[in-house]
């Protein structure tokens, strides 16, 4: 039994290229895929603290002593909505996320003494048409839709 003899390195000119060229569209893929991922965290780490901020907000100034209950007023939903979306009460400024709108945001009453803001919020990769609209296609089955829904929840109790 004989080991086969290596090729001369003349032999071997251009095997490098020609692995790189084949490797290369997986590596960025991966790294585009990557990048998506961080940036779906980033959006959805924004919301929440949106959720937070619009929760807080309304726990503060939902409170009727009178009633010795929660009172949930369309002016202090619509507020709330606003400060989920704009970061303040009255409706000025660019949203805390493109394309955030106040109505991705639900405001509601939970028990007696609680109240919870829900975002809900399609996350679109650049990958996608813009409008989220699209999908990949698949090879055996149904196409996958590109938007991804976030939802950041937060409930609070009314101080």
């Amino acid at each position: 039994m004989r080991l086969a003899p290596f090729d001369p390195p003349q032999a071997q000119r251009g095997v490098a290229l020609v692995e790189f060229t084949l490797v290369l569209p997986l590596l960025l893929l991966l790294l585009l895929a990557f990048g998506e991922f961080g940036r779906m965290l980033l959006q959805y780490n924004v919301l929440l603290q949106a959720s937070r901020e619009a929760d807080r907000f309304v726990a503060s100034q939902a409170w009727n002593a009178t009633l010795g209950g929660v009172a949930l007023t369309s002016t202090l939903q619509t507020q709330t909505k606003n400060v989920a979306v704009y970061g303040v009460p009255n409706a000025v400024g660019s949203p805390v996320v493109s394309g955030l709108t106040t109505a991705h945001v639900e405001v509601a009453v939970v028990g007696s003494d609680h109240v919870r803001v829900t975002i809900t919020y399609p996350f679109c990769p650049v990958i996608g048409a813009g409008n989220c609209s699209g999908s990949i296609p698949a090879f055996f089955g149904n196409a996958m839709p590109l938007g991804i829904p976030l939802v950041a929840t937060t409930v609070m109790r009314v101080l």
